[in-house]
């Protein structure tokens, strides 16, 4: 049997594509808060801190999210150093008779 090369192309382009997702690490999304709510976050939730996975993991600290009309609570992580980083927490900022959420972030030093 004889396979045409049009025949292959899809063939190894699908397996090109399986082969990248294969490493793809799958983390919560949390689209970007560009809008402005009239509803104040209520204050941070106390959280319990465990002991990191490995020695020198930085704390990310839990935050409210806004979603379908409402403040969602999303809770804290420990994460991997970034060396020549530290971590820029997310902050809700008062905006005319609103509030603004400022994504956390990981900053230079």
């Amino acid at each position: 049997m004889k396979i045409h090369r049009s025949g292959w192309m899809p063939l190894a382009a699908m397996a090109l594509v399986c082969a990248t997702l294969s490493a793809c690490v799958v983390a919560p999304y949390y689209p970007p808060q560009e809008q402005v709510v009239m509803t104040a976050p209520p204050p941070p939730q106390a959280e319990y801190v465990g002991p990191p996975p490995a020695a020198g993991y930085v704390w990310i600290t839990g935050f409210w999210a806004w979603e379908m009309g409402r403040h969602v609570w999303v809770g804290g992580h420990w994460s991997a150093p970034r060396p020549g980083y530290r971590w820029v927490p997310h902050t809700w900022q008062r905006e005319g008779r609103g509030w603004r959420l400022h994504d956390g972030y990981w900053g230079r030093r």
